[in-house]
């Protein structure tokens, strides 16, 4: 702390942005961390849920138990434009649109495209912050540093003296920039990457789920 006390008015003001860069990537680091596990945890539950109930009206009755899930909004949002269709083809009074022209796997198709983009840019979330800070900080505090041992040099040409009593106090405020840098980078660049990793895996289930649940709707379609 006395290091940090003593520096120079710019070298605190790196420590300040490297603070503020700590600070919130490990409030997104423990935000994310409860998002993406509830919604891997409901996920799971779903597809068991899905696949015991096997009948879409008994499913949608019970969706509102898996909010978090990525996969269980997919589902409603396919559901909900099967039922839309369903309604128009069967009112008369319902004007004509492109839609009704289309066949009701294409139109669920895109209604699950909408809801996959939508779900995977809700988990993605922060995350280019924990990316901006892994790649910024080691260069924010690399410029503490540089600045710091500017003034060090400086110190020595005013005083004269090249002694390590002159030297080393500088020298030292100006490494701690580097040191916190460092400290506000990795924790960022590893959530990153842990959490990127998950969110993946999420976005492959809900392809695999899309493209199932299509399946399905297909099959429908032909029995009808």
């Amino acid at each position: 702390m006395d290091l940090v006390f003593s520096a120079g008015p710019v070298v605190k003001l790196v420590l300040l942005i490297l603070l503020y860069f700590s600070l919130v990537s490990w409030a997104i680091i423990f935000y994310k961390a409860s998002v993406i596990q509830k919604a891997i945890k409901e996920s799971d539950r779903f597809l068991d849920f899905f696949w015991t109930k096997k009948r879409f009206d008994l499913v949608g009755q019970g969706i509102k138990e898996f909010s978090h899930s990525p996969i269980a909004n997919l589902f409603r949002e396919g559901y909900h434009e099967m039922l839309q269709l369903k309604k128009k083809s069967a009112d008369p009074t319902e004007p004509s649109d492109f839609s009704l022209k289309m066949d009701t796997t294409e139109m669920v198709g895109r209604a699950l495209r909408r809801a996959t983009t939508q779900e995977t840019q809700r988990l993605e979330k922060y995350l280019t912050f924990l990316a901006t800070t892994g790649s910024t900080a080691p260069f924010i505090g690399l410029f503490g540093t540089v600045w710091g041992i500017m003034d060090a040099f400086h110190g020595i040409g005013t005083t004269g003296s090249a002694s390590l009593a002159v030297v080393a106090p500088g020298i030292s405020e100006a490494l701690i920039a580097t040191a916190i840098g460092l400290a506000a980078a990795i924790p960022a660049v590893m959530g990153y990457n842990h959490f990127l990793n998950k969110v993946n895996i999420l976005i492959g289930e809900m392809d695999n789920f899309s493209q199932e649940l299509l399946n399905i709707v297909g099959r429908m379609e032909q029995g009808n």
